[in-house]
Formats: structure tokens, sequence, C-alpha cells
């Protein structure tokens, strides 16, 4: 059975760059119906239940076609949101826009990927905003394409191309609208303020083992 996972910080956390009543609804109405609708999909299907939304999305080829669909859309849901919680947190002044507090590592890597860390900003910033309709831009790692940025739609999950996600920002409009209305820039570029590199740079040292 899955469940909802608690955040770490209160809703009014992220404030003022993504506010409460925003993560409030996210959280325990959108990610909650991700995790029942998945649950609803597995019930006949004992041997899926035990499996992580990760282990069913990365051998999406072997659910069943019944709920294949189901498991995509709202396994993905629940697998994206699960991570997005945990790689956004309260801003850090000293950080923001920078990955404080990161070894090197990661910041090394992508500057040798992307020219320089403001270049890999700026190319996700652009997928992030021209991205049409909803979906989800990600910092992703490949066993073939290293560290990569693309856009998924709907709730589809990196992890269904054989890709770890490492950093992903969700730009449906439910994560932004009460605030920045049809702004998905202003969204995007306050997102950087509120970015737990820490987690971060720990999920692209576990991929990369």
């Amino acid at each position: 059975m899955h469940i909802l996972p608690q955040l770490s910080y209160a809703y009014d956390a992220l404030e003022p760059h993504i506010d409460a009543k925003t993560m409030e609804i996210h959280h325990t109405k959108h990610h909650q119906t991700y995790v029942d609708k998945l649950n609803a999909a597995l019930e006949k299907y004992p041997d899926f239940q035990n499996q992580t939304a990760e282990e069913l999305l990365r051998n999406i080829e072997q659910v069943p076609d019944e709920i294949k669909k189901a498991v995509q859309n709202h396994g993905g849901g629940h697998s994206n949101h699960s991570i997005f919680w945990t790689i956004i947190g309260p801003a850090d002044p000293s950080g923001a826009g920078t990955p404080a507090g990161a070894s090197g590592k990661l910041v090394e890597d992508i500057a040798a990927k992307f020219g320089s860390f403001d270049e890999f900003t700026k190319k996700f910033n652009e997928v992030a905003t021209n991205h049409f309709g909803s979906g989800w831009a990600w910092l992703a790692y490949g066993q073939e394409e290293g560290l990569h940025i693309h856009a998924l739609p709907n709730q589809d999950s990196p992890y269904m191309h054989k890709h770890v996600p490492i950093m992903g920002l969700d730009v449906w409009e439910h994560a932004y609208y009460l605030k920045y209305q049809n702004k998905r820039p202003d969204y995007i570029a306050a997102f950087w303020n509120v970015i737990n590199w820490k987690e971060v740079e720990k999920r692209y040292e576990e991929a990369v083992k």
C-alpha cells in the first residue's frame, strides 16, 4: 500500500517563493489523489502491490496492460512529487541560486556538461518555460547520456526511460497558479531560491555509483 509522504517542513516554510496554500493543496489534494488512484489500480494485482513506485516505473513494460496507463499517470505522479518535496525546502539566503554545501562533484559535472552553472540554469529555465502544457522539467542522469535536461509530459517519470531523476520542477499549473497565475517564468525563477542542493547532490552521487 502506497502512502502520502510527510513533508519535513511546514507548508509556509517556502514563503514568499512558494505560498503556503499552494503547498497544502498540492500535497494533501493532488499528491494524495495520485496515491489513492495508484492503490486502486493495483488492487486486483497483488503481485505488484509491494513494489515501490520507482520499481513499477522502471519496469513499466511488465505492468499489465489493463493498469499500465494508470500506473504511468498515478505512479508517476506519486514518484515525481515524492522526489519534489525532498529537493525543495526552506530558502537558504547564503546559497540561493547555487548548490551551497555541495562537495564539488555535482558542480564540476554540471559545468563540464553545460559549460557553466549559469548556462545550466539558463538551459533548465528554457526547457521548463517552453514545455507545452502540463509536465515536468528534469535534470536527470543516464548511463549513456550522463547529466541531461529534458521535459516530460503529464506525470511521466525519468525512471520509465531508465534515467535517474536528480532534480525536477513541476510545471503543472496547479503547482503555481494561485500565486503566479499565468506567469510560469516567475515561478521558475522562484524555484531556484528553495532548492535543497544537499539532497540534489545526494541523488546524483547515488546515481553515479
